[in-house]
Order: structure tokens, then C-alpha cells, then sequence
């Protein structure tokens, strides 16, 4: 059984929901990804949500807003989602496909030990498989 573990990219990097855009966009370069899982201090510094670099600039430069003095965690909508290390990439599509999410934090022990992009599931489909995971996480 191939796992989640087993296709996710290591090392994900969190950022605090108090720091701003700009820093998170600085962290997003340095550490060449498009998102960043947002921990909120408040609550144990669990996951609140996830920060993307189009949010970044859809939801607070398009806007007007300057990306200085926005948070992080003002951006963070809805309930996070993720993925034990150990479930099945059958769980991964699942999860991704269900609710049209494009890159989904693995955790291990209560701690995020890595992120799940496209690219890493595209790495282990067949080609069917791709097109399919693609036509329903793209749908509407």
C-alpha cells in the first residue's frame, strides 16, 4: 500500500496566522512553494488554515490592501484540511478530489511532517488516473 507518507514532499513550513503576507510570501520564495500551512498560537498552535500565494495576491494586493499589514490569518476561511501519514493515496485523491483542494498537509503524530502538492500526486498516477483526479478537483 503506497501512503500518504510515501508521495508527500518533507519538510513543510508553517507560519504563524498573526505574521503578515509579505513575510509569508518571503517564506513562500526561499522556500520555492506556493502555500504554507497558517498555526494559530491561540489554540496549541494548530492549524487554521492554509495560505497560497494567489491568495496572496487575488484576495489582498488585487484588493487594494497592502500586504504589509495584513495577516495571515485574516485570509484563513473554513475548516482546514489533512491527511494522517499513514491513509491510503486512495484517502489523498479522496480528500483532494472531494473538496477541490490542490495541495493538502500530511500529519504525523499530531505534527505536520509534510505537504501533498499536484505534482506529487501526478507522480503516482497513470495517466487515467491523472486525467481523472484532475477533471474533479478543476470541476466547477
Amino acid at each position: 500500500m503506497t501512503t500518504a507518507k510515501d508521495i508527500m514532499s518533507p519538510g513543510a513550513q508553517w507560519i504563524p496566522a498573526g505574521e503578515t503576507l509579505d513575510r509569508a510570501a518571503q517564506m513562500m520564495r526561499d522556500h520555492r512553494v506556493g502555500a504554507l500551512p497558517v498555526s494559530d498560537p491561540n489554540h496549541d498552535d494548530r492549524m487554521c488554515g492554509i495560505i497560497t500565494d494567489r491568495d496572496i495576491v487575488v484576495k489582498c494586493i488585487a484588493a487594494g490592501h497592502d500586504p504589509a499589514r495584513v495577516r495571515c490569518g485574516d485570509l484563513c476561511e473554513g475548516t482546514p484540511r489533512w491527511i494522517d501519514a499513514g491513509s491510503d493515496v486512495s484517502d489523498v485523491l479522496r480528500e483532494m478530489e472531494g473538496h477541490q483542494i490542490k495541495r493538502l498537509p500530511v500529519i504525523e503524530n499530531k505534527r505536520m511532517i509534510g505537504m501533498i502538492s499536484e505534482a506529487d500526486v501526478a507522480r503516482h498516477l497513470t495517466d487515467d488516473q491523472l486525467a481523472e483526479f484532475v477533471q474533479r478537483v478543476y470541476a466547477g
